[in-house]
């Protein structure tokens, strides 16, 4: 008797098991991926080939940097009205004035669910959509082993640099060439957090032994998390960051050559909600500040508009061609344009065809019809616009027919982008339905049986009943 229960108990457990398993499997999709990262560096495409025999394009390699030092100060929880609010235009006086009449490019970056930090800084250096699997790893980051910024970078021979949040530390091993990490897990210390990083700028800065710096302030979502986000301590700590990015700017300002101009990035992680908490959908926690600041782009004037939307995303594709690297290969992000507005024509196209071709290459290694798909379509057509261009432009037509077939074809190129990221990021969030619904059916179906009935072959009928019957639910 005792032997029989206890294989009855066994069974049991297997179902229930097979159940949760079969639910997490459809919960937790597979994610869009490529090659691996050792494999990434090759295999760039050259610009479309002109028609027409004898013409070659002499452009077959990725474009050189466009900045010369880059910094980018990552401000943990930072909503979008902290900085484009009256927040923003009472506690931070010199990035509202940079905004509104400096050479800076302002956007609102759209952080995907799960807004917590480690999957936050996977999304913005390798250009992808985490899956809430992070959320679960999120305490212990293991090292990042997919293709991504920090991994581009240091293999070209950049130098980085990194102060802030240990958990850069824990993603890219051995890939600074100095670091001081801070911990997350005080989230009553305010001060002493942002002071451990701070205190590294007035010598870094006079520095020439680096190409990028990452600075990750912890400060401002520790006082979110204990005093919400209209407390008096969040006014206070915007003015500090205030500060802290008016001595950069001045600082790469000072040091910068006309020709090779640096380039400062303030972003958030994801913002926080009413209560000062993340992790949701809220617009408080989605919507976080992007800008972009150098003196290679133009001064602004005319009316101040209100910050375009961009995707978290995409400010992997836009700093790989900042920086001269290659797009991240698992990347679903578009490059933002304005960035790289000032360059010539020729660049432009260059720039978008790169990351055309990189997310045509990720949607045909993850879609067995991607020739079908309306943003592949548009990305051929844009090639061969773009071919045509070429053609004009290598037989030394400047003509005017010349410049607004180019704007045509940039058109094109951003259509396909657009589509082509669409595609891709809605398979990432594209949920295996019936084996969440088997798995839901089986635990269901486990725990009724198991209080109505004793004899372990009814339980067998009927989950095996439910199984094979679920699709037609």
């Amino acid at each position: 008797m005792r032997l029989r229960s206890g294989v009855f108990a066994s069974s049991c457990l297997l179902v229930e098991v097979l159940g949760v398993a079969l639910f997490l499997r459809g919960f937790f999709p597979v994610p869009v991926r490529s090659l691996p990262r050792r494999e990434a560096r090759g295999d760039l495409p050259a610009e479309p080939a002109p028609p027409g025999p004898g013409m070659v394009s002499n452009w077959t390699k990725i474009p050189p940097p466009l900045f010369k030092k880059v910094v980018i100060v990552l401000i943990d929880a930072l909503r979008d009205d902290f900085v484009f609010g009256s927040k923003g235009e009472q506690f931070m006086p010199y990035t509202k004035q940079v905004i509104e009449k400096g050479t800076s490019y302002s956007f609102i970056a759209e952080a995907k669910p799960p807004t917590v930090t480690m999957p936050r800084i996977k999304a913005l250096m390798t250009g992808s959509i985490p899956g809430f699997i992070d959320v679960i790893v999120n305490l212990n980051s293991p090292a990042l082993l997919d293709d991504n910024l920090i991994w581009q970078a240091k293999t070209a021979g950049k130098r980085i640099i990194f102060y802030g949040d240990d958990t850069w530390v824990k993603l890219f091993p051995k890939h600074f060439v100095e670091y001081d990490g801070t911990t997350s897990f005080f989230v009553s210390d305010f001060t002493e957090v942002d002071d451990n990083v701070t205190r590294h700028l007035d010598r870094v800065l006079k520095r020439e032994d680096w190409d990028l710096l990452i600075l990750h302030y912890l400060g401002l979502d520790h006082i979110g998390h204990v005093t919400g986000p209209n407390s008096p301590l969040v006014g206070a700590k915007l003015r500090e960051m205030d500060n802290i990015l008016k001595k950069i700017h001045i600082s790469l300002l000072s040091k910068e050559e006309a020709s090779f101009p640096n380039l400062l990035v303030v972003c958030g992680d994801h913002g926080m909600s009413e209560t000062g908490s993340h992790g949701g959908s809220s617009a408080g926690e989605v919507h976080t500040p992007l800008l972009f600041i150098s003196s290679a782009f133009e001064k602004r004037s005319g009316p101040l508009t209100y910050p375009e939307l961009v995707q978290q995303t995409d400010l992997a594709s836009t700093l790989a061609v900042g920086l001269g690297l290659p797009i991240s290969r698992n990347s679903v992000g578009n490059l933002i344009l304005p960035v790289v507005g000032g360059r010539t024509m020729r660049e432009q196209l260059r720039f978008v065809h790169l990351n055309g071709f990189q997310l045509s290459r990720l949607l045909q290694e993850n879609t067995p019809a991607y020739e079908k798909d309306p943003g592949y379509e548009h990305f051929k057509i844009a090639e061969k616009s773009h071919a045509n261009w070429i053609k004009l432009y290598l037989e030394g037509n400047n003509s005017e027919i010349l410049l607004n077939l180019g704007k045509k074809v940039l058109k094109q190129y951003l259509e396909a982008l657009k589509t082509l990221s669409s595609s891709l990021s809605k398979q990432v969030a594209q949920y295996d339905m019936y084996s969440m619904m088997v798995g839901t059916v089986i635990i269901l179906e486990y725990v009724l049986v198991h209080s109505s009935w004793s004899d372990d072959a009814d339980i067998c009928t009927h989950v095996w009943y439910f199984v094979c019957h679920c699709k037609d639910l």
